[in-house]
């Protein structure tokens, strides 16, 4: 599919459109890693700009990415292989951060992002209060993972914190499906892999210490039918005063007691409204199974070649802990 690509660098005043080699490539990923851009470009007489520059990428005039450049690598030919992160790279700082008060996921995002000094676009209401707590020498990336964890864990809504063109954006997964078709004809190539060796457990077990009785109080709840399968795989937590144990272990059982199901896509037809986090429509015979559903996208690297535009897509069921 072809793709006009333009990537812009501003350097302070100056404004550069720099002459870009062919390979551009654009990745994302559902947690825990900043969105990368990385492209080639042609060192000429009037080309100026450092680390920390403004980099902005659109395709067929739409707005795509937003970052800074941080690395150069030249070669002897004159060439600069260029690296941006946008702003979840700042999120790879490391804090002792303590909760001021109980909040949401939502609201713990707004406060570290201003804390750093972060542009916010469209937060989601994360519904679920956190108790307040202490995270220790954690990254920020850390911190909010584990809040958004805590929300799945209690309320079964999945969110994805990600960069739209310069914003931090947090979004239920629920509102970013893709009207888009992965089949035979569309895939070059895919990989599929079932598995209970991650993230699968049917059995949980939950306890919380008393300090006013001075006992261990238990919550436990199990699948016999699948521990007869595949034997007990067990997860086992501590939980914090005022939770309902119970029902916490019910809900963790119905979110872990599953196969884990991946599917790697190759040189599918690029689509930029692709990226981790979303979902698209996957309609494929993968042998032990015929996908006819959503799936979530782990991670998307789209690359662009000689006006070609293909994406690589890991996905997975959008039925997933963590």
């Amino acid at each position: 599919m072809s793709s006009k690509v333009q990537i812009i660098i501003q350097n302070g005043d100056k404004v550069y459109e720099p002459v870009i080699r062919e390979g551009i490539a654009w990745e994302t990923e559902r947690k825990g890693v900043p969105g990368k851009l990385t492209f080639k470009v042609l060192i000429d007489s009037v080309l100026n700009f450092t680390e920390g520059n403004l980099v902005k990428m659109t395709v067929n005039g739409t707005n795509t990415f937003c970052g800074f450049v941080f690395t150069k690598k030249r070669d002897k030919d004159g060439i600069i292989q260029v690296t941006a992160y946008d702003q979840l790279r700042y999120l790879k700082n490391k804090d002792c951060y303590i909760y001021p008060s109980a909040m949401t996921a939502a609201e713990l995002v707004k406060v570290l992002a201003a804390k750093y000094r972060l542009q916010v676009g469209e937060i989601e209401d994360t519904e679920y209060i956190i108790e307040k707590r202490v995270e220790d020498n954690t990254t920020l990336f850390d911190i909010i993972q584990t809040a958004l964890g805590l929300t799945l864990q209690n309320k079964k809504k999945l969110y994805v914190l990600y960069d739209d063109f310069g914003k931090l954006t947090l979004k239920n997964i629920e509102n970013l499906k893709l009207d888009l078709l992965i089949d035979a004809e569309t895939a070059e190539d895919f990989d599929y892999i079932s598995s209970i060796d991650s993230n699968t457990y049917n059995k949980i077990k939950l306890f919380y210490d008393n300090k006013d009785t001075g006992e261990r109080e238990l919550y436990e709840t199990q699948s016999g039918e699948n521990i007869n399968r595949w034997g007990v795989l067990q997860y086992c937590d501590s939980i914090q005063e005022k939770t309902n144990g119970q029902a916490k272990a019910d809900a963790l059982l119905g979110l872990y007691n599953k196969k884990t199901r991946s599917l790697t896509i190759d040189n599918a037809f690029g689509d930029i409204r692709v990226r981790a986090g979303t979902s698209i429509s996957v309609q494929l015979d993968l042998g032990d199974i015929k996908v006819n559903n959503y799936m979530l996208v782990e991670r998307a690297k789209h690359i662009f070649t000689n006006n070609q535009h293909v994406m690589n897509l890991s996905l997975r069921g959008r039925d997933i802990f963590e």
